[in-house]
């Protein structure tokens, strides 16, 4: 499993995924441009002290990601998709790509590949970045059986 973010913009949000990445052990990549720098204050104090933990990547473009990385199959995160994500089959080696926060993803980029929502039923468009990625992996590492106790925790 690993998280992907196409072009992400805000730094609260990077640094709050990656905090969650590194406590689910869940590779990051980001895809660039970056609506922010690595070194971001915000971005740092959101992941807090984690960030040595976090087995991030950050690819020029998404090309590059591809390239490199090669990922089975790509399940792309809208709230324009059908199917909900606990309604979807996830597998072990899924690349779960959320869009920019403003924008999202586009039909075009999502086209071929595998689309799924986070059922919404009140009156916004869509959740907090950070907040939608932690529900899809979560969801993803349960269907996965990725979720392990931990020993040391209460």
């Amino acid at each position: 499993m690993r998280i992907v973010l196409f072009e992400p913009e805000i730094p609260p949000n990077t640094g709050n995924i990656a905090r969650l990445c590194a406590a689910t052990k869940t590779p990051l990549h980001l895809i660039e441009p970056l609506g922010f720098s690595v070194d971001d204050k915000h971005l740092k104090r959101a992941g807090l002290d984690y960030w040595p933990h976090v087995d991030v990547t950050i690819h020029p473009n998404f090309t590059d990601f591809m390239e490199t990385v090669q990922p089975p199959r790509l399940v792309m995160a809208s709230t324009k998709a059908t199917t909900s994500h606990h309604r979807f089959a996830f597998r072990p080696d899924d690349a779960i790509v959320l869009g920019p926060e403003t924008r999202g993803l586009t039909p075009d980029f999502m086209a071929g590949h595998s689309t799924i929502k986070i059922p919404i039923w009140g009156e916004v468009r869509s959740l907090n970045l950070s907040t939608a990625t932690g529900i899809l992996l979560f969801e993803a590492l349960r269907q996965t059986n990725g979720i392990m106790d931990n020993p040391t925790s209460p």
